[in-house]
């Protein structure tokens, strides 16, 4: 098996998420209710270990959004738990943002409603996007290659690191 090639390790990716969560706190002054909404599988997971490190730091309301989806096939695409997004911050989190498309689709149940903001945050950004995509808050930006592929290794709900194949 050949040796990985690691761009991110557990503890380099922690301290990328607790920046992240104070970043949140400092573009959301005076907010009383966040929305997190992981994209399944990695995403949500990253989603609730974001909400671990906001809690001691956030005087508002966390909550936790899943948005389901299947990337090949993307007619449907869901929100769990279904709830009123108006007048909501919601921030959408993924683990790799490659091309900007699962981000793009993500935001398509969420645009049914009227939400007062909308954010994005990713673990690892790859710098050649074929969608419209920025995202708001970024564990680490990298430049890659079309060939690169990063894989962000989770076990259970902890982020073990990410790297390149």
């Amino acid at each position: 098996m050949p040796s990985r090639n690691y761009i991110l390790t557990k503890e380099v990716a922690q301290r990328k998420l607790q920046r992240m969560a104070y970043e949140i706190i400092e573009r959301n002054p005076g907010e009383d209710h966040l929305i997190l909404a992981g994209i399944v599988e990695n995403g949500l997971v990253i989603a609730k270990k974001m909400i671990e490190l906001l809690q001691p730091i956030f005087n508002g309301q966390l909550s936790l959004m899943q948005i389901t989806l299947d990337k090949k096939n993307v007619s449907e695409i869901n929100l769990s738990p279904e709830t009123n997004l108006d007048e909501k911050i919601i921030i959408v989190v993924d683990d790799v943002v490659n091309a900007g498309r699962t981000l793009l689709y993500a935001l398509k149940p969420i645009l049914q409603f009227y939400p007062k903001k909308i954010q994005t945050l990713v673990l690892v950004e790859r710098t050649h996007k074929a969608f419209p995509v920025t995202s708001d808050y970024v564990g680490l930006s990298l430049a890659t290659t079309v060939e690169e592929h990063i894989i962000v290794e989770v076990e259970g709900d902890e982020i073990n690191g990410a790297y390149m194949i």
